[in-house]
């Protein structure tokens, strides 16, 4: 069985992007990596063949900026598809993992023996992954509906599979759902974790590739020292982090120089999401967002 992580990545460094944690946390189950980094105004290239020589293999890629690609963060599927059609045919299996996501290394052996146990079976197109979204700090994990609890991490090397959207998931053939296994492992997405200026400038950034033109007026924010920073106190509903991170994240976890705390007890949820989680619950019906077929 032979197995290839692949992934996108631009402007990692200023953006403060995990991506070399990110990378190096699947890198063990991976016989080999493919990279698609794009022209950068930092030192991303840099960093990326830095991780591994060995086992790592860049494309060069440029981002379509158009406005065309900046329509629901198109652009980030077009990065995720060349990474993807760049796999050899030899490959079983194609391991995605995003810039900002990292694998625990306890799940690392289950998922590498879910691989090997569904790799025949040809009804099984991914492995769907568990989530779990940090905010704010390293000690917060999201409870909302609004963040996505499963997702596809792990697809097929089929060319006829191709990145959903904004890179979220995959589909296949004419938008068709993937048929997937749900695996016991977690994706620990980081996404939200960064010092509160970082945090704005990558928050603004991101919104460039959505044309959100509303996005700004929304953003809760706060001077400091005439510079803006993402206020992350308007977040609805968090739980505690009791567990341990992957050991990657150490050395950044412990950089961390900003503070958040959040008064669990003043956790609130929209009507809207309150009625979502009753229904699911008592009625059995799933109101939730789903871009898979689980069988």
């Amino acid at each position: 069985m032979k197995v290839t992580g692949f992934t996108f990545i631009r402007n990692a460094t200023r953006f403060d992007y995990p991506v070399v944690e990110a990378i190096t946390s699947i890198l063990p189950v991976c016989d080999d990596f493919v990279v698609a980094v794009g022209k950068s105004d930092d030192n991303t290239l840099d960093l990326v063949q830095n991780i591994d020589k060995q086992k790592i293999r860049i494309i060069e890629t440029v981002w379509d900026d158009s406005a065309e690609m900046k329509i629901g963060g198109k652009v980030f599927a077009s990065e995720t598809d060349k990474a993807f059609q760049a796999i050899g045919k030899d490959s079983d299996w194609a391991f995605y993992i995003q810039g900002d996501e990292v694998i625990h290394e306890k799940y690392l052996a289950g998922i590498y023996s879910s691989m090997e146990k569904w790799k025949d079976d040809k009804m099984v197109d991914g492995l769907l992954f568990n989530y779990l979204h940090f905010y704010g700090s390293y000690d917060y994990v999201g409870l909302s509906p609004k963040w996505y609890s499963y997702e596809i991490r792990i697809i097929r090397n089929n060319k006829n599979f191709y990145s959903f959207r904004d890179a979220q998931g995959f589909r296949k053939n004419q938008n068709e759902k993937l048929n997937v296994k749900p695996i016991d492992a977690y994706v620990y997405h980081y996404g939200w974790v960064k010092e509160p200026g970082t945090m704005m400038k990558k928050a603004i950034n991101a919104n460039s590739f959505y044309q959100d033109k509303n996005f700004l007026k929304r953003m809760k924010s706060k001077d400091s020292n005439g510079s803006k920073e993402f206020d992350y106190s308007s977040i609805d509903s968090l739980r505690l982090f009791t567990d341990s991170h992957p050991k990657v994240m150490e050395s950044r976890i412990q950089r961390k120089n900003w503070n958040f705390e959040h008064d669990i007890s003043f956790n609130r949820l929209s009507l809207r999401y309150r009625g979502k989680i009753f229904i699911k619950k008592y009625l059995g019906i799933n109101t939730y967002y789903e871009n898979y077929r689980i069988i």
